[in-house]
């Protein structure tokens, strides 16, 4: 099963420091190494954003910055897991290491697997 995973830091936490980013490293590099991590990765700060719209056939591209950018996500993982538990289990652990923020966990179809349980 894949899920995407995004983390959102405490807009009131400190920026973290670099051994706090090696640490949050070597649990990705872990995760990688052992087929858990798929991709992951972070936001170009200061993140302006496009936005499409397809209404009636016709496309609208709209360039940022949008009201919401506080709702923006700081990173994300795909990550591949037998389970919902063993996703909740990997994220968890990559919560405590990045500190006060929000995490989401959403599965993503693969149409190999059928349909999502």
């Amino acid at each position: 099963m894949k899920f995407l995973m995004t983390y959102q830091q405490n807009p009131n936490a400190a920026p973290p420091t670099p051994e706090h980013m090696q640490k949050i490293g070597e649990f990705t590099m872990k995760n990688i190494q052992a087929g858990i991590v798929k991709m992951t990765g972070g936001l170009v700060r200061p993140t302006k954003g496009i936005q499409l719209e397809c209404k009636g056939g016709k496309m609208s591209v709209i360039d940022g910055p949008f009201v919401e950018t506080k709702e923006l996500i700081d990173g994300f993982a795909l990550v591949e897991v037998a389970s919902r538990e063993e996703a909740v289990r990997v994220a968890s652990e990559f919560m405590q290491l990045a500190g006060d923020g929000v995490g989401e966990i959403l599965q993503v179809f693969d149409m190999g697997e059928g349909q999502p349980r």
